[in-house]
């Protein structure tokens, strides 16, 4: 079983990570910087009115990729999509991170909240050497 707090973790030394989708037959990356660990999952929260909710909702299979800043290490995420429709969620995003909450709520935009329901994390060191998978 993966430790989603170690992800959490991983992903917040980051700062910033890549999310990739399918767009039809064409793979799409995009960073992102905002995910949180609520009851021991690990959730990001995406704009409904985004073209990569959309995607996600024709496809819910995505990838999550990000690299420490000093370039030592990195993680590979993979999984499928759940989505999540608990208001408490939404409020722990905001909370987590209040600089979106006018910026949603200005713009009549609503948060969608997702976690990767089934899923495989590796990561690696010194660039390219795999140091441990783990599934859930």
């Amino acid at each position: 079983m993966a430790d989603k707090k170690k992800m959490h973790e991983f992903l917040a030394e980051c700062g910033v990570f890549y999310f990739g989708t399918v767009d039809g037959e064409k793979p799409v990356l995009r960073p992102l910087g905002f995910q949180m660990l609520h009851d021991g999952e690990l959730y990001l929260g995406i704009g409904t009115h985004k073209a990569v909710y959309a995607q996600i909702k024709a496809n819910p299979n995505v990838n999550i990729c990000g690299t420490k800043p000093d370039g030592s290490s990195w993680i590979r995420i993979e999984g499928k999509v759940v989505f999540d429709d608990d208001p408490a969620l939404v409020d722990a995003a905001f909370e987590a991170m209040p600089q979106l909450k006018p910026l949603y709520e200005s713009n009549g935009w609503t948060m969608g909240i997702l976690h990767l329901g089934e899923g495989k994390v590796t990561y690696f060191e010194n660039l390219m050497v795999p140091v441990a998978t783990e599934e859930w």
